[in-house]
């Protein structure tokens, strides 16, 4: 089982906290997005990979209407009753699972209250996405505890929804649908605008280091949601001026915002270039990855930085001095950030036998600059969330 040193914590605290072994136990993973960032929301493409680090969900019946929900890392308790569900805005890693449950209760019948407990190995604000994958091991277990058929890509929405009214974050799909759609090996290349997903083997020739930066990644204060409208403003102008339907911005091509970007306000014009640059990103990369062509791949992850950083404004110091780091390190085939930005992680493409001296080489560059090293882990993709 993959970490299963954490599952066994799981368990062991489960039974201390309620004095009994739980009913039903779900495991979700993190996630990596490679190329296509900010793209999910725009009806783009998105090349991602479910990741080997995730969060378990351990829960079962109790005989009354609370529900108890415990978070095993800080081994605090809150309860809420399941009628009248509404968001917290103290201990709010709770709305997470609360929205979680009352989408699944549009679906089915919460008849009874829980006992749960989550635990996982997701560096917290590390943007690996540890919200998505709470909330998919949350949905999965609790949908087969109360009996809820709900389909994969209901389930997701179901956890967009929560990230939406009860986290205050109006994120897309991406997260979710990497979590639930991984394959062990391989990128998940997503349409969304079809929610259509195929797998792109990655090889054996290469992996992922996650370079946690710990400077601040909370895409709630409204920088997330500032972005996101700004991409919808310039969608709205360019169904205006061009001669054929736009429905978001994935429906225009580079050539046509260098002829009428000047129609916009220049940091509007900005923010859209980048998720229409992504989105051709990620279709080239998908034909390099299938020509074995890791090179030219990683060439692209490192335009898709430089976009974050000069056009939509999404990256900070300590993610560039990182991605500027892996440029001069030898077996670094690309870097970029990985998530909404503003802080968290770097996502670095190497050759395997180069991960190790890389991954000291980075921290390194990274103690140099700011005194204190980032965290580097070896990332490989892994399978989907399932139920245990």
């Amino acid at each position: 089982m993959v970490n299963e040193a954490v599952y066994q914590e799981l368990i062991a605290k489960y039974r201390g906290v309620f004095g009994r072994d739980p009913e039903v136990v779900a495991y979700a993973p993190g996630r990596i997005e490679v190329l296509g960032n900010h793209t999910d929301y725009n009806e783009g493409f998105v090349l991602s990979a479910a990741i080997n680090f995730g969060t378990f969900f351990a829960v079962a019946h109790n005989d009354g209407s609370s529900c108890r929900l415990v978070a095993g890392d800080l081994m605090k308790e809150v309860a809420f009753e399941i009628d009248g569900i509404c968001r917290s805005t103290s201990d709010t890693w709770q709305n997470y699972v609360k929205g979680t449950l009352a989408g699944l209760a549009e679906k089915g019948a919460v008849k009874c209250g829980f006992d749960g407990m989550f635990l996982g190995n997701i560096p917290l604000g590390s943007g690996l996405s540890s919200s998505a994958a709470l909330e998919m091991s949350a949905g999965l277990a609790l949908a087969r505890l109360y009996d809820i058929e709900v389909d994969l890509l209901t389930l997701a929405r179901i956890g967009q929804k929560a990230e939406h009214d009860y986290a205050g974050c109006k994120c897309g799909l991406l997260d979710q649908i990497s979590s639930l759609a991984g394959r062990e090996g391989c990128l998940i290349k997503t349409d969304f605008r079809s929610l259509e997903c195929e797998s792109v083997t990655l090889g054996k020739d290469a992996c992922f280091l996650m370079c946690n930066t710990h400077a601040k990644h909370a895409l709630v204060d409204g920088a997330y949601n500032k972005l996101r409208a700004a991409c919808e403003d310039a969608a709205k102008y360019f169904a205006g001026v061009l001669r054929h339907p736009v429905k978001a911005l994935r429906d225009v091509g580079m050539t046509e915002w260098a002829l009428y970007r000047g129609g916009l306000d220049a940091q509007v014009a900005d923010r859209a270039a980048h998720p229409i640059g992504e989105n051709e990103r990620v279709l080239r990369g998908a034909e390099l990855l299938a020509a074995g062509d890791l090179a030219g791949f990683g060439a692209l992850m490192f335009d898709s930085h430089e976009s974050s950083r000069r056009l939509f404004g999404n990256s900070c110091e300590e993610l560039d001095v990182v991605v500027d780091a892996a440029k001069k390190i030898p077996g670094v085939m690309g870097a970029r950030l990985s998530g909404g930005g503003f802080g968290g992680s770097v996502v670095v493409l190497v050759h395997p036998r180069d991960a190790e001296t890389a991954a000291a080489a980075l921290s390194n560059a990274y103690a140099a600059r700011f005194g204190n090293v980032c965290d580097v882990s070896v990332i490989t993709p892994a399978a989907g969330a399932y139920v245990l």
